[in-house]
């Protein structure tokens, strides 16, 4: 998995375009080089400026032939090949240095958010609480970000994105403090918390990028900033397993006195690291970012913004996206996908864990589930470089299909396969259309959703995804009967896409 890895992420950079340039590329690189060559022989062949053998009258007649060939819808002149070369030389400068302010504020982010997740369940069970207890917990924390987050969405197209990245730091700094209380209702607070954090993450970031990509001037660049932001997520997944793991174990797991109900070490380890990555996170976002709102030219008078409001704007998107099958569309295919994959995180562990317990009987000791996670972000990062790879030759629209297609395949893999090895390489190959996945509805969602409810829209879609995880979490489906469920909702999913492609592009439009 990690030589394809490489192979495919060699195949998406810019040193394979350098070193194995295909004919199109070939073909502009010639056309520069007689450019340039045909600029200094009119050069050389140019007389001195004193003398006038009628070339003005040359430049006249050359100049209304020129007109008239584009009117009658002639080529441009050679020379603007240059002019374009060199635009869009200054365009990648330009979105090489927003994603680099970009990536370092979002990946302290999803650091933060990794280095938690593997660790929440265990620190609650290690404060003795009852897994009916947990779960409430749990619930708590989806049904948070579920409604509450879908009006803070709102809130942060209005008042600014950054100001609401900052926000979330704080949050998310607080939900980490409140880890260190053996106190029911203080870890309630906390999820709570930790809910609306969760919704910032997943909206507030992503509408900034596509505002700020919007401002530059850039959005033909977005997908490849969703790619590489995927891939790099991917790489700090692994990076916090590791950071984690020794965070767990650095210190031993006790109260900061005796008969205190304040805790540290152990599994808090994790959550301090990551309390530290908020702040530093916080910090840059007010250092680096420019403030980026919702804006739509249609409404910038002040009559309009001051009748505005957090529960206004949250039904001025849902207006909007009941109204337009496209916007609806996505929402419903993000939300079948993302709960799927909830889902399979939930589920792959006893899945794998049983069908090995049933093929080495008295000789199994337990799985390398360190080795198996790292491995599933081996297959995201690879999945990202693959829709780089497509995205030369594809739409969004149309790899979306292949995405959910072979999803659907990968979860028939997994119900119906009675083995360990057939069963993990299914899961590697879901992974990999997560991979995909993310930058894909990225793009689409980037050229989609209308920029001033960009925030409250993408936490409206969270609000069917939550319910998904909800109904997992409330239920007591087995992991067999879990991944009939997920594969039937990449059924779905690639239905509708289906639909949505041919709204987009197959009708012409």
């Amino acid at each position: 998995v990690l030589l394809f890895n490489v192979a495919v992420t060699f195949r998406a950079s810019s040193y394979y375009k350098k070193y194995f340039p295909s004919p199109t590329d070939t073909n502009k690189n010639t056309s520069r080089d007689e450019t340039s060559t045909e600029a200094k022989s009119s050069e050389e062949l140019t007389p001195l400026s004193g003398e006038n053998d009628g070339r003005d009258s040359f430049r006249d007649n050359d100049k209304e032939k020129h007109d008239a060939d584009l009117e009658r819808g002639g080529d441009p002149p050679v020379v603007s090949t240059s002019v374009n070369a060199a635009s869009d030389n200054a365009a990648n400068i330009r979105h090489a240095q927003l994603l680099r302010k970009y990536l370092i504020v979002y990946l302290l982010a999803a650091l933060s958010d990794w280095l938690q997740g593997p660790y929440v369940y265990a620190l609650y069970d290690a404060y003795g609480y009852s897994q009916h207890e947990i779960a409430v917990l749990f619930v708590a924390g989806f049904g948070s970000s579920m409604v509450f987050g879908s009006f803070i969405g709102g809130m942060a197209d209005q008042c600014g994105r950054r100001k609401f990245i900052i926000l979330f730091a704080v949050i998310y700094a607080m939900s980490c403090m409140t880890k260190h209380f053996k106190s029911f209702s203080i870890l309630m607070v906390g999820r709570l918390l930790g809910g609306v954090a969760t919704s910032l993450l997943f909206s507030v970031f992503e509408a900034w990028l596509i505002g700020a990509h919007a401002s530059a001037g850039l959005m033909s660049h977005l997908g490849k900033a969703f790619s590489t932001a995927q891939y790099g997520n991917s790489i700090i997944a692994i990076i916090a397993g590791q950071i984690a793991n020794k965070a767990a174990n650095h210190a031993e797991f006790k109260p900061s006195a005796e008969g205190s109900g304040f805790y540290t070490g152990g599994y808090l380890g994790p959550f301090d690291v990551s309390l530290v990555a908020l702040i530093v996170c916080g910090l840059l976002a007010s250092a680096l970012w420019e403030e980026n709102y919702g804006e739509s030219p249609a409404e910038n008078d002040d009559d309009e913004k001051a009748k505005s409001s957090a529960s206004g704007a949250l039904k001025k998107a849902y207006y909007t996206t009941i109204s337009n099958p496209d916007i609806l569309s996505c929402g419903i295919i993000s939300s079948l996908f993302e709960g799927s994959m909830y889902i399979f995180v939930f589920m792959w562990t006893p899945a794998l864990t049983t069908l090995s317990k049933e093929e080495l009987g008295d000789e199994f000791e337990g799985l390398p589930f360190g080795v198996i996670f790292s491995t599933f972000m081996v297959c995201c990062m690879a999945g990202s470089s693959i829709f780089s790879i497509a995205m030369e030759k594809l739409k969004p629209e149309q790899l979306a299909v292949t995405v959910f297609g072979v999803a659907a395949f990968a979860f028939a893999m997994i119900v119906l396969s009675a083995s360990a090895t057939s069963t993990f390489l299914a899961m590697n190959l879901f992974e990999m259309c997560v991979g995909m996945y993310f930058p894909s509805m990225g793009t689409m969602k980037g050229m989609i959703v209308p920029e001033d409810k960009r925030a409250a829209i993408y936490n409206l879609f969270r609000i069917p995804l939550n319910f998904i995880v909800l109904f997992s979490l409330l239920t007591d489906l087995t992991p067999r009967v879990s991944f009939i469920l997920c594969g039937t909702m990449m059924v779905v999913a690639t239905l509708l896409q289906i639909r949505l492609r041919t709204r987009r592009i197959g009708g012409g439009n």
